[in-house]
């Protein structure tokens, strides 16, 4: 089996993470998260190698230097994200399809370096007040950052055409059966 990627990419609140959560659940046999590499803190509740890979800052600039990603962007100041060519090959190693949870630049270079075996979804909200209201409703935004990431979907929502499809959240339900649809004709195509 030749693995695929299949990319989801969308501004922070869009709801990608819940759609990749589900595909994942329901594809089990098919399709693997591709565990993303950061330099920021982890939060109380995630976990090194299931969440992301943690890195010293040390550590990533290294990697970037003997080009072990595939893709990397600092995303927020200081706050470095990316893909470890070793986390694809291990996943298709197993015989699986590597699904991404990634930001817009993130998602764009992957396209960019696999090409026609990567499949690139952006997911979008129609308000940003909706957008606003799912970051709030977290509860790990300060006033500062929730501007910062508002400002930061705004930018994003500049790049949805240069993505293979644009799934629409606003009904959740709706959006997961798209979802579906879209990766499995992937899948097979």
């Amino acid at each position: 089996m030749k693995g695929k990627l299949i990319i989801f990419s969308a501004p922070s609140g869009s709801g990608k993470t819940t759609i990749v959560r589900h595909l994942l659940n329901k594809y089990t046999h098919q399709l693997a998260f591709s565990v993303s590499a950061c330099t920021r803190t982890r939060r109380d509740y995630e976990i090194d190698g299931k969440d992301y890979y943690f890195l010293t800052l040390q550590d990533f600039r290294q990697k970037i230097a003997d080009q072990q990603f595939a893709e990397w962007e600092e995303v927020y100041a200081g706050n470095y994200y990316g893909t470890l060519k070793s986390e694809i090959q291990r996943l298709w190693d197993q015989g699986k399809h590597v699904v991404f949870d990634v930001d817009v630049k993130g998602g764009l270079k992957l396209k960019e370096a696999y090409g026609d075996a990567a499949l690139a979804v952006f997911v979008k909200v129609t308000s940003e007040e909706e957008i606003k209201r799912r970051l709030a409703s977290r509860g790990t935004e300060t006033p500062e950052s929730l501007a910062t990431r508002l400002a930061k979907v705004r930018y994003e929502q500049s790049f949805e055409h240069e993505f293979d499809e644009v799934l629409l959240n606003d009904n959740l339900d709706e959006t997961l059966g798209k979802a579906e649809q879209l990766v499995q004709a992937f899948i097979k195509s």
